[in-house]
């Protein structure tokens, strides 16, 4: 959320930044609302202020026995009646530009490139050779239901389109993946690791700024209004909501493995088949709570340990810089991790990071305070460091065989007993 200080002062970089990310602010519709709340509660003051002088007076006359005490109870009562007015009259306002600051986008950083599409995001580097095979190699829902780690039919028997189902060495490896991420978090990059709920409140999707515009991609659930969290960034974000911070404790950085639920309700048709885009999935999440001066330098590091994974696993892939008008609502910068899978022939997103500025911050009241000073609002900034589903993906399509076994990479041997090759069941 912007701040109305903000939007007061610069209406024109807030109404142009809606633009560049092809979204609408109501910038004009926030200015009058903020300045019938600043009248109103201009007049509530002034009553106020006239209430109190009235009820000094009040005691002095009626200490006194004057015949004027009755004319002045019954103007106390006046102004009281006109003062509840006013203070629901402000309120009303003051819920009105609650609801228009939500839906206000976070103008892109003046780094972020000008662009419309994913056609006009700008590749910052590559990492790898592309993998080169003597044969065709195949699509990884071929090879994962010919080796038995893909069941698609019972998972659809049992929840429906766009679920999946792990087994064997399938549900193996994912796992293996996901401890690797893990360690690399915690051992190398020194986060820490949290374990936070799958279900959240609806004041913390707010926070995150998944509420209001996305509760249409949200699952709901009506009992207590809570939701399932589309991605750790969720819960573990909100973990220091309405909270005033040790500038000493900053930076903060905490990694979680969740499962993931999103309804892709703006995304009809879209990789319907294989383990690409489900409603439920997996994934490892960075999140940093830092100093709005390390905001950018920590963007940096956090792509680089998220790059990490894929540099453990063999992987090839790239990084870019997101256009303006391919961000998110949230997003000040962002970078996509783009991981390539040989098979499908195309890189596959396996992490987005960004930077927030104390956009979220604002929204869940995260601040922090440095010695003597007044309270600041922290930065946040997440990525995946992965997104299990199309990291498997990709590293199945990698590293298939000839003979279409999977050959397993060093680094996740150790999480799988030492196993050097999946090849197809035995049973």
């Amino acid at each position: 959320m912007l701040a109305i200080q903000f939007i007061r002062d610069h209406p024109d970089l807030v109404r142009e930044g809606a633009r560049l990310k092809g979204e609408t602010a109501p910038v004009d519709e926030i200015l009058e609302l903020d300045r019938q709340l600043r009248s109103v509660l201009a007049e509530e003051e002034s009553l106020r202020a006239e209430l109190n002088l009235s009820s000094a007076r009040f005691g002095e006359l009626s200490r006194s026995g004057d015949q004027a005490v009755e004319e002045l109870r019954l103007k106390l009562a006046e102004l009281k009646s006109r003062i509840q007015t006013k203070q629901q009259e402000r309120k009303d306002f003051e819920e009105q530009l609650q609801r228009l600051l939500l839906v206000v986008p976070n103008p892109p950083h003046e780094l972020v490139p000008y662009g419309q599409s994913d056609d006009d995001n700008v590749v910052i580097r590559t990492w790898g050779a592309l993998p080169e095979f003597d044969f065709q190699p195949k699509p990884h829902f071929e090879l994962g239901e010919r080796l038995g780690l893909f069941d698609f039919e019972r998972a659809v028997k049992v929840a429906g389109s766009r679920f999946a189902l792990l087994k064997g060495a399938g549900a193996r490896l994912e796992r293996a993946l996901t401890w690797l991420m893990l360690d690399l978090a915690t051992g190398e990059h020194g986060y820490e690791e949290v374990s936070p709920p799958y279900l959240v409140s609806r004041e913390c999707m707010v926070g995150t700024a998944n509420l209001p515009k996305f509760e249409e991609d949200a699952f709901h659930v009506l009992e207590g209004d809570r939701f399932l969290i589309p991605t750790a960034e969720v819960p573990v974000t909100n973990l220091y909501r309405e909270e005033i911070l040790d500038a000493d404790r900053l930076p903060i950085r905490h990694v979680a493995w969740t499962p993931c639920w999103r309804s892709e309700a703006g995304a009809p048709g879209k990789d319907t088949r294989g383990y690409i885009r489900l409603h439920q999935f997996s994934k490892v999440e960075l999140v940093k709570f830092v100093r709005p001066e390390d905001s950018l330098a920590e963007l940096e590091a956090l792509v680089r340990d998220a790059e990490a994974v894929l540099q453990t696993l063999g992987i090839h892939y790239r990084v870019r810089l997101m256009c303006s008008g391919d961000m998110g609502f949230a997003q000040w910068k962002k970078y996509d991790i783009d991981a390539f899978a040989p098979g499908l022939g195309r890189y596959l997103e396996v992490s987005s990071c960004s930077a927030f500025g104390d956009f979220q911050a604002r929204r869940a009241n995260i601040r922090f305070r440095s010695h003597g000073g007044k309270p600041e609002f922290v930065h946040t900034l997440n990525g995946s460091a992965l997104a299990l589903p199309r990291t498997f993906d990709c590293l199945l399509e990698t590293y298939q065989t000839k003979a279409g076994g999977i050959r397993v990479p060093e680094a996740l041997r150790g999480y799988l007993r030492g196993l050097e090759e999946i090849g197809p069941p035995t049973h």
